[in-house]
C-alpha cells in the first residue's frame, strides 16, 4: 500500500493519462505487485522503480510509449520476456543490482528492438567469462552495456547534450547582436567613403588647376624673352643708320 499512497501524492495535482515522467524509487511493493501503477498512464516516457523489492515483472502494465526504465536494485532474476510485450518501445533499460545469473536470462531482450543501453553492473552474470562480448553478441541492437560501448567508449549524457546545446543558441545570439545595429554601421561607413572620395576628386582638380596656371605662364615667359631676341637685331640696326 505504501507505494499505492506514493503514486496518489505524485498524481495529486496530474491526471495519469497527463503524466510523462514518474518516479517511485524507495517505495515497498507487496508480493512483487505494483499497486496503483496501471494502464492509464499512457504517455509515460521514463519510470523509475529503483530499490522497491521488486521480485517479478508480471505486474507491469502496457506502457507503450515507455522509453527509459529503471529497475536497479531490486530482486529481479527472470521473466524479462514481458518487457518486450509490455514495453516495446524501451531505448533504455537499468537492471543493474537484481539477481540475472546467465545469458539465458538476457536472451529475452532479443525482441527489444530499439534497445540501445543495457545496464547489469552488479549482477553475477557480469562474472562470466567474457562477459561483455557475449553481451554484445547476443544483444546486437544495443550500442552501451553498463555506460560503455565495445570500444570502450563512454554513452554520453543526453542532459548535457541538451544544455550545452541551448549554451551554444545563447552564444550565437549574443554574438549575432541586435538587428540592425550593423546596417547603421555600414550605413555609416559608405557614408564616410563617399565622403572621402568627393574630398580627394576635389584635391585633384586643383592639382590639374595649378598644373594649367604654370603651364600658362612658362608660355608668357617664353614669348617675351622672343620679343626681346627680335628687337634686338631692329634696335642694332637702327643705332648703324645713325
Amino acid at each position: 500500500m505504501e507505494m499505492k499512497k506514493r503514486i496518489n501524492l505524485e498524481l495529486r495535482n496530474r491526471a495519469p493519462e497527463k503524466v510523462t515522467e514518474l518516479v517511485l524509487d524507495n517505495c515497498r511493493s507487496s508480493n512483487g505487485e505494483i499497486e496503483g501503477l496501471n494502464d492509464s498512464f499512457k504517455e509515460l516516457q521514463f519510470l523509475s522503480m529503483a530499490n522497491v523489492e521488486l521480485t517479478s515483472l508480471a505486474k507491469l502494465p502496457t506502457l507503450s510509449k515507455l522509453r527509459k526504465l529503471e529497475l536497479s536494485d531490486n530482486v529481479i532474476s527472470g521473466g524479462l520476456e514481458v518487457l518486450a510485450e509490455r514495453c516495446p518501445n524501451l531505448t533504455y533499460l537499468n537492471l543493474s543490482g537484481n539477481k540475472i545469473k546467465d545469458l539465458g536470462t538476457v536472451e529475452a531482450l532479443q525482441n527489444l528492438k530499439n534497445l540501445k543501453s543495457l545496464d547489469l553492473f552488479n549482477c553475477e552474470i557480469t562474472n562470466l567469462e567474457d562477459y561483455r562480448d557475449s553481451i554484445f553478441e547476443l544483444l546486437q541492437q544495443i550500442t552501451y552495456l553498463d555506460g560503455f560501448d565495445q570500444e570502450d567508449n563512454e554513452a554520453p549524457d543526453s542532459e548535457d547534450d541538451d544544455d550545452e546545446g541551448d549554451e551554444d543558441d545563447d552564444d550565437d545570439e549574443n554574438e549575432a547582436g541586435p538587428p540592425g545595429e550593423y546596417e547603421e554601421e555600414d550605413d555609416e561607413d559608405d557614408g564616410a567613403s563617399d565622403l572621402g572620395e568627393g574630398e580627394e576628386e576635389e584635391e585633384d582638380e586643383e592639382d590639374d588647376d595649378d598644373y594649367v596656371e604654370g603651364g600658362d605662364e612658362e608660355e608668357e615667359a617664353e614669348g617675351v624673352r622672343g620679343e626681346k631676341r627680335k628687337r634686338e637685331p631692329e634696335d642694332e640696326g637702327e643705332e648703324e643708320e645713325d
